[in-house]
């Protein structure tokens, strides 16, 4: 299987590294990742300045460094880089987990939601902060996860949010399949003065708030289970679309 790698940590990012050191031995991978941390930039494409792409070596490996953006790297590896369309498309690792509403501001799972979006099978996927690394653990996981790809398939305009706890492998009490938490985050900005007396804000440490319903990403991974959250691209609320329809929203007003 051909695999595009990419993440929002950077190229030099050990999360990375980790993964293609893992997949390589069995596929071939290519990684085209930022040439720096896009961390938080969500789905953001660069329009108003150039792309660069530099082929560098790090960690062992070789990799194309783009200046942009995760959903860049995508786009660009598929349209320009790579001789041959990708099977499959990994994002991470992000160390760090990507549950919640943090799915929407993750750059991590904004690079797997462009490849579902271009018809490419895609696994975003992080681990919960750990000081030991242990992202062999995810690393590994993921490569059993591909197999089960490969011989499933993914739906169209599916792709995989993987959330690993950061515990050794026999501290893992199995896989459930969630729905995305609607906890929200704990948020706080700190407000400064430069030296020229001009105020700027500097965003804070956000406390992450778990769902207890037990079918929900956070709430499993606090109890030391891997979870795999199915994402859709399409955005629609087909329910609350029925409902609209009822409204009757009368056009008098504008016309008159």
């Amino acid at each position: 299987m051909q695999i595009l790698l990419t993440n929002d940590d950077g190229i030099h990012a050990e999360g990375l590294w980790a993964l293609e050191k893992a997949l390589s031995s069995e596929h071939q991978t290519t990684v085209v990742a930022p040439d720096m941390e896009r961390s938080a930039v969500g789905h953001s494409i660069t329009l108003i300045h150039p792309l660069r792409v530099n082929r560098i070596q790090t960690n062992g490996g070789w990799g194309h460094a783009v200046s942009g953006t995760p959903a860049d790297c995508v786009k660009l590896a598929v349209l320009e880089i790579l001789e041959a369309r990708p099977d499959l498309v990994v994002s991470g690792i992000n160390p760090g987990l990507n549950i919640g509403v943090n799915l929407n501001y993750s750059g991590t799972v904004s690079a797997a939601k462009e490849a579902a979006l271009i018809g490419i099978p895609a696994i975003a996927v992080s681990q919960s902060p750990n000081p030991d690394h242990r992202y062999g653990v995810a690393a590994k996981f993921v490569s059993i996860l591909i197999a089960k790809i490969m011989e499933n398939a993914l739906p169209e305009g599916i792709f995989l949010n993987v959330n690993v706890p950061a515990c050794s492998p026999d501290q893992i009490k199995g896989i459930r399949i969630t729905r995305q938490g609607t906890s929200r985050l704990k948020e706080v900005f700190f407000r400064r003065t430069d030296p020229r007396e001009q105020t700027y804000y500097w965003q804070g440490t956000e406390t992450q708030f778990f769902d207890q319903d037990m079918d929900t990403d956070g709430a499993v991974l606090c109890r030391n289970y891997i979870s795999i959250t199915p994402v859709h691209c399409d955005m629609t609320d087909y329910q609350a679309m029925e409902q609209l329809k009822s409204w009757d929203i009368p056009l008098t007003k504008l016309r008159t």
